[in-house]
């Protein structure tokens, strides 16, 4: 029987598609080969930020004017699956290009946008967002991170720790409270350049999956932030980061799918190659039914996913719909990846196997930019 094709996604053009051709090829050849070198050092090389630049896979949705394409969030996604479906977990393009530079092209001023985004689309700027703190995570409200106004500047100061792009980082813009005696409302956010003097970066830190990730402690110690680089207004960083988070929880939902997908892939590829009692694992009943139920969850999560990107098109993603996504995308991707573990066996412990890795790199996704448990009661507060 001839393999049943998935249903056609219509959000994507020929345009799209003839980016994901582009997008595959280089993640192939300019990525993969030194992906395990990366794992082993803990970061990507700059090369590789320097030649996505090039390749134009940087702040794509940026405007042109500022170095980007003006490109739609399709584009953004193609990359984001692109990415997954190799195992390319290293690279932070994704929060540099589709994290870091909204909140400047949005909330920016103009001589802001012009001084960093154009240099982060080349590749030459690497960015990160520094929110998490040893006892701040999900809860932002917590941020104990300071930056008291003093004149022409304000002085930083506190900790942040598991930032993604923190070692390779140029700029961080930094979650911090301007006025601690009102709470959220308090909150604003600095541009800060990694050169800034009292700003010094931790050790990297040896994390279970994600191993070419770069994450980083950040410490500041009676930074002087030029005044001039707080990003938007005094006191509304935390409606900015609320603003933007449905767009970050989707992105992390889409990768889930298509990291998923990629394990069915190679549980596909590996269990009708290996042979058990004289047979091709696959040709055993259990094994054809837990990856027909596999594949069935990705195509439920990519449809809920799909309909939440069309969404985002229109800015009609909400806060509770980008959290069920990112709930039950990632639930099911740490579900699906264990039940390709278990297939392939013995080999489903060894790092050797791309399985193997995707188990570790998985396990974060429920994690990271609100556990499932923040996104449950995001989601209930709306019941």
């Amino acid at each position: 029987m001839a393999a049943i094709r998935p249903l056609k996604r219509k959000l994507f053009t020929a345009e799209h598609e003839q980016f994901r051709d582009t997008a595959r090829r280089f993640f192939e050849r300019e990525i993969m080969p030194h992906h395990e070198r990366w794992e082993e050092q803990g970061f990507v090389d700059r090369e590789a930020w320097l030649k996505a630049g090039e390749a134009g896979l940087l702040c794509m949705s940026m405007p042109e004017a500022y170095g980007g394409a003006g490109a739609d969030r399709l584009y953004s996604t193609v990359l984001i699956e692109e990415a997954a479906r190799v195992g390319a977990s290293g690279p932070g393009f994704s929060l540099h290009s589709e994290i870091v530079s909204p909140y400047l092209n949005r909330y920016g001023t103009e001589a802001q946008k012009q001084a960093w985004l154009p240099r982060m689309a080349r590749g030459e700027i690497i960015g990160a967002i520094a929110m998490t703190e040893p006892g701040a995570g999900s809860d932002l409200q917590s941020v104990r991170t300071t930056a008291i106004r003093q004149g022409d500047h304000y002085l930083l100061n506190g900790s942040k720790t598991y930032i993604t792009n923190g070692y390779n980082s140029d700029l961080v813009i930094v979650v911090a409270k301007t006025d601690p005696s009102l709470g959220a409302k308090g909150t604003s956010l600095l541009l800060v350049p990694a050169d800034s003097p009292g700003f010094s970066k931790g050790r990297r830190l040896k994390k279970l999956g994600l191993k070419a990730q770069d994450t980083s402690e950040l410490f500041f110690d009676n930074v002087k932030v030029p005044a001039e680089n707080l990003l938007g207004r005094e006191g509304e960083g935390f409606i900015y980061l609320m603003q933007e988070l449905p767009w970050e929880r989707l992105m992390i939902a889409l990768r889930a799918v298509a990291a998923a997908d990629a394990a069915i892939d190679w549980t596909l590829e590996y269990t009708r190659n290996r042979k058990a009692f004289g047979k091709p694992v696959f040709d055993f009943q259990t094994t054809r039914h837990k990856l027909a139920e596999c594949r069935t969850q990705v195509q439920v999560g990519r449809a809920f996913a799909d309909q939440c990107l069309e969404a985002v098109l229109t800015n009609e993603l909400d806060v509770a719909t980008a959290a069920m996504a990112k709930y039950w995308c990632t639930e099911m991707q740490c579900k699906v990846v264990d039940e390709c573990v278990q297939l392939h066996g013995g080999s489903g412990y060894m790092l050797e196997y791309p399985i193997t890795r995707a188990y570790a790199d998985a396990r974060v996704q429920r994690i990271y930019g609100g556990t499932s448990e923040i996104m449950k009661e995001v989601i209930a507060r709306t019941l």
